[in-house]
């Protein structure tokens, strides 16, 4: 799907899942790595990054994103809390992304005006997300929760709601999931393997997000 925005805009949780095939879940240890990567991923036609709030560098990385690649939008990951929220806002997120659902993370993303895919994997946490007016959800752990299988199973219940699944995601499965009606995108941290980031083979992940980019959905 090709989705024509501004990257400098305000955007909502389906645009953003409808940049690309792929969100790439990134995991910083080095500040140095940040803007390089970004702008590999970029470069390879990927522009929605997740950086995950899994080190201590991470918000230093998304504000050096955020700074220098304004061609990319720069989201934050695994955020668990009001305080996550308020700490990557301050960063320059312009999404978030979190493992699960509470009222307390929706509502401090809607204070920071951040549009929010929170985790489920559950018809209850869908239900709760629901209830706050989320309806663009990321599925994790994708596929220790159920799968194809579940994301099927869904599809009836659950027809109002587009799926981002991560957790398990493969450039070798990526595109069983794409194929589901319910599915817009996958997260994964293909696109960013360790040892290029380490090595600094920024040509190799712009490699790798142009395979992704070109996936079809």
């Amino acid at each position: 799907m090709d989705v024509k925005i501004n990257t400098k805009q305000s955007l909502t949780a389906l645009q953003i899942m409808q940049d690309a095939a792929v969100i790439p879940v990134i995991v910083l240890t080095e500040v140095a790595h940040a803007v390089p990567l970004a702008r590999a991923l970029v470069a390879g036609g990927i522009r929605m990054l997740e950086v995950t709030l899994r080190t201590p560098q991470a918000l230093a990385c998304i504000e050096a994103i955020a700074r220098e690649v304004p061609e990319a939008v720069i989201g934050a990951g695994t955020a668990r809390s009001a305080a996550d929220v308020q700490a990557c806002a301050m960063a320059g997120a312009r999404f978030i992304v979190s493992p699960g659902y509470t009222h307390a993370v929706g509502t401090a993303c809607r204070d920071a005006h951040l549009p929010l895919l929170p985790g489920v994997a559950t018809g209850s946490e869908i239900m709760a997300a629901q209830e706050d007016g989320f309806t663009e959800l990321k599925f994790f752990p994708a596929l220790q929760a159920g799968g194809l299988a579940m994301l099927k199973a869904w599809s009836g219940p659950f027809g109002d709601v587009k799926f981002c699944p991560t957790g398990g995601i493969t450039a070798a499965n990526a595109a069983e999931f794409l194929s589901l009606p319910n599915v817009v995108c996958v997260g994964g941290s293909w696109l960013v393997p360790a040892d290029a980031m380490a090595s600094g083979d920024w040509g190799r992940v712009t490699g790798l997000a142009r395979q992704a980019s070109e996936l079809l959905r």
